[in-house]
């Protein structure tokens, strides 16, 4: 007996391992659904292998200095646009950071880290937790961005949530509580933002008054550059990122009221893309020769 135990040993498991059928040819181990190659699905492509053309082609150029990719960023490098203003009259995207950078300038622009917080997802291995950070930048002079980025790392979440910030600047509209003396100091009228849950209400203030808000609003307008404003707020405002995000709409909805020093007739003119289509056919053209060389 002790002869036929020992007979019994684990080479029938072994052999039986690949029993799922044809899927041991495919690496699955035959065992339910199998996800033992999932590993293997980026291929030659491992960390620190050529990964092709991705968002990492900006490391390099940053040493050289800036290459715009977009026409709008050929004109502004180009001098043909003067002021970020000229493109906010056409409603042109920005899809570059640079162009903020190159009009407000780095040193002006500063930015803020309102909330790190951490995010999870459910998976067949368990959690995957990744980290977003909403970042606030403004160059308290009628500019502010707000900006939101999720990521497996706290630093590269902080680094895509500027360039977003930057991306998503928008410009903001100042007035006066009573009498037109000095410079304008607070909201022109009342305006309300809304985002979720969370509602926000600006309100004119007089001079002198500063800025009667919680953090969070506080945070942005100072950064805006308003100086005087009351603030009020309902919903659930405990969430940071809806009253942020109701904050920063409030603000935008400056230039979106028409109050009657704007009932000028508009006067119409040709926007940079119109204008200046024959710098750009001639800077597309000079690029293609150069990438064919």
């Amino acid at each position: 007996q002790a002869g036929s135990f020992s007979t019994l040993s684990l080479t029938p498991m072994a052999d039986a391992a690949p029993a799922g059928g044809d899927r041991g040819d495919r690496g699955r181990g035959g065992f339910g659904r199998g996800r033992g190659r999932r590993g293997d699905r980026g291929g030659d492509r491992g960390r620190g292998g050529d990964r092709g053309r991705g968002r990492g082609r900006g490391r390099e150029e940053e040493k050289g200095g800036w290459t715009p990719v977009t026409k709008l960023g050929r004109l502004v490098q180009a001098g043909k646009i003067k002021t970020l203003e000229q493109i906010y009259l056409h409603s042109l995207p920005i899809k570059e950071a640079e162009i903020i950078d190159f009009f407000l300038g780095s040193a002006n622009l500063k930015d803020e880290v309102l909330k790190i917080t951490p995010v999870q997802k459910q998976t067949s291995a368990g959690q995957r937790t990744r980290f977003k950070a909403f970042i606030a930048i403004g160059d308290h002079n009628g500019h502010i961005g707000l900006g939101v980025k999720c990521s497996k790392e706290v630093a590269t979440a902080i680094r895509g949530a500027i360039i977003l910030a930057k991306l998503s600047i928008i410009p903001v509209r100042f007035g006066y509580w009573g009498n037109r003396i000095g410079k304008p100091h607070t909201v022109p009228c009342k305006v309300t933002g809304r985002c979720g849950s969370v509602l926000v209400r600006l309100v004119p203030a007089p001079r002198g008054t500063g800025i009667v808000a919680a953090i969070t609003p506080r945070k942005l307008l100072s950064m805006a550059g308003i100086e005087d404003v009351y603030t009020s707020a309902a919903g659930c405002t405990s969430t940071l990122g809806n009253f942020a995000k109701a904050t920063v709409d409030a603000i935008s909805q400056t230039y979106l009221y028409l109050t009657p020093d704007l009932w000028a007739p508009t006067k119409f003119v040709k926007g940079p893309y119109q204008e200046f289509t024959d710098f750009l056919s001639k800077d597309g053209k000079h690029r293609s020769a150069v990438s064919h060389e």
